[in-house]
């Protein structure tokens, strides 16, 4: 399908993500916070509980990132169908200096073969110019 020239004002994705390592203790499972803002209007916020039981805040951190990727994956292709210009690249914001790392700097290696997925998710769209990820101090 072809998409439509874009029109008006270009527009900026912004997306912070977190997770709260074992939340609920009687299950061992974390919870994902995303919050997304175009042209710092908020737009969508997810809270939910993690599909998988990490054992430390870098893989939770690491999924809850992943996850924010592909929100972000999704709602660039939905602007771009209907015609709406984006700044270059969405701005995605975490508070886990080492996960931005990580997944940031080429030269970085991953540790955990367990999170391979989610790693080379992220990196994937930072390369290819999708997205930055950037460490924000809450």
């Amino acid at each position: 399908e072809e998409m439509p020239e874009p029109k008006g004002q270009p527009i900026k994705i912004i997306v912070y993500v977190d997770a709260s390592h074992l939340q609920d203790l009687l299950k061992c499972t974390n919870v994902t916070g995303i919050f997304v803002l175009l042209n710092n209007t908020p737009i969508r916020w997810i809270f939910k509980r993690q599909k998988t039981v990490e054992t430390g805040t870098y893989g939770s951190e690491l999924s809850a990132a992943r996850v924010a990727t592909e929100i972000i994956i999704e709602l660039r292709y939905h602007l771009r169908m209907i015609g709406v210009p984006l700044d270059d690249s969405a701005m995605l914001l975490g508070d886990n200096m080492s996960v931005v790392i990580n997944t940031t700097l080429p030269s970085s290696v991953l540790k955990k073969k367990a999170n391979a997925i989610s790693h080379h998710k992220i990196r994937e769209n930072i390369a290819g110019k999708i997205m930055k990820f950037a460490f924000c101090k809450v």
